[in-house]
């Protein structure tokens, strides 16, 4: 397994506030100095042997990961690459707990969104410089909201390394005992689809909402309204007119919702979908794998589609993993080049297309754009071109902020309230906002 099948786990976000906590408490622990890689021309291999450290999510280790050591290993014979293990959901936490006792991995594969708070608190290496002398890594190439992503004050603190596009999954065979002709193109059309689909003595309904992750699935919603969450100079934008109307019909979509599963997570709930008991399901290219490895008695009964219009078109969320270095200036200017030099070996087009769309059971997609548009995803993975299209529409579910993470956890704890009906789409809002200006204001 390449990558983490679920990107936003209760236990994620739970991991990024411990971070932000923790981090806000001893700075890098490291006093380390982030600015590495000055000098021209490609970074060259170190003349004596260095060893540097690799954490990687429980997810991502196995037999694509230690073939990209053992060829890098060839290829650069002085440097041994020491795989360490970090456990899927809480990997952020996990190199926040080494950075404060002085004992982080060189490079660290973790959520992308953390970039920005890991990097505020001067623990990761500006790449800027070793970015300028690569003929590899390429920013131009990067979808705009993975940069985004790895981007704090202007600079490239990771490298993007696999990612995904949200849409819509549903049941075909569902669909055609409903009599309905195809998947919801607009907002109107997903909710009557969604009543239509739903017949709670059948145990069966219309779409699967998640109260934990309340605050990520409202995303695409707020998005095609026309909303965001946060201005570009930080002002809170929750309770504007779009976030308003985009809350509203978001929390309304739990009346077609089994409510067995409204304090599930969306891994969990996949069983649901699985099962017959839900026709629609907003999920990220990993769900289509999934599918396929625990229920190919259903390949043929389900299919994907873009995620309804709203006033603002297409509108989606992504998400994605990203390589980091840590700074730390135990180490020496060989071991920090050779930190470079792996993470710029694994952001080699070749590398990116089989660590995501090229591996058995990969449906995760590459973070370039040149990938994205290629023939070569479509004829590998038919069922990712949809998810390909709608990385064009995708939108960075954190602005740059290194408080994006708390803000989140809050709108996940105030529209949970709302969907077990506690209040209404608009009091959580106004609860969120309140309690963001809070945090942003610390």
């Amino acid at each position: 397994m390449n990558s983490r099948k679920h990107w936003r786990s209760g236990a994620t976000f739970v991991s990024l506030l411990a971070a932000a906590t923790a981090l806000a408490a001893c700075s890098s622990g490291t006093g380390a100095n982030t600015e590495r890689g000055e000098g021209e021309g490609a970074v060259e291999a170190p003349s004596e042997d260095v060893t540097i450290t690799f954490q990687v999510t429980d997810a991502a280790m196995g037999t694509t990961m230690d073939k990209f050591v053992k060829d890098f290993e060839e290829e650069y014979p002085t440097i041994t690459v020491e795989l360490q293990k970090a456990p899927t959901d809480a990997a952020a936490q996990k190199l926040t707990t080494q950075i404060a006792g002085g004992n982080p991995p060189d490079v660290a594969y973790v959520d992308a969104a953390s970039t920005a708070d890991f990097a505020s608190r001067n623990a990761l290496v500006n790449l800027d410089d070793y970015i300028e002398r690569s003929d590899i890594v390429k920013p131009d190439d990067y979808v705009d909201a993975f940069r985004t992503f790895v981007s704090f004050e202007d600079s490239m603190y990771g490298l993007p390394f696999n990612g995904e596009s949200t849409g819509l999954f549903y049941r075909t065979d569902l669909f055609e005992e409903a009599g309905i002709d195809g998947p919801p193109k607009t907002w109107e059309e997903f909710e009557a689809t969604a009543a239509k689909l739903t017949d709670p003595a059948k145990g069966q309904y219309g779409y699967e909402i998640f109260a934990p992750e309340a605050g990520y699935y409202w995303y695409p919603w707020l998005y095609q309204a026309g909303g965001d969450i946060l201005s570009a100079d930080g002002e809170i934008l929750f309770t504007s007119p779009e976030a308003q109307k985009a809350a509203e019909f978001y929390v309304g979509l739990a009346d077609y919702s089994p409510p067995d599963y409204l304090n599930s997570n969306s891994y969990d709930g996949r069983v649901a979908f699985i099962q017959g008991q839900v026709g629609m399901y907003m999920a990220g290219a990993w769900f289509a794998g999934v599918l396929h490895s625990e229920a190919p008695q259903i390949d043929d009964k389900w299919a994907t589609a873009p995620l309804p219009n709203g006033d603002a078109g297409c509108k989606t969320t992504i998400a994605g993993d990203a390589l980091l270095m840590v700074a730390n200036d135990q180490n020496s200017d060989e071991e920090v080049d050779a930190a470079w030099l792996w993470m710029e070996y694994l952001s080699q087009p070749d590398i990116l297309a089989e660590w995501t769309y090229g591996s058995p059971d990969g449906t995760n997609l590459p973070p370039l754009t040149s990938l994205l548009e290629g023939e070569e995803l479509v004829e590998e993975k038919p069922v990712l071109e949809g998810f390909a299209e709608l990385m064009k529409c995708g939108v960075a579910s954190e602005v740059s902020n290194p408080k994006a993470p708390q803000i989140e956890e809050v709108l996940n704890e105030e529209l949970a309230e709302a969907i077990y009906g506690n209040q209404t789409a608009q009091e959580a809002l106004e609860r969120s906002a309140q309690q963001a200006q809070e945090i942003l204001d610390k």
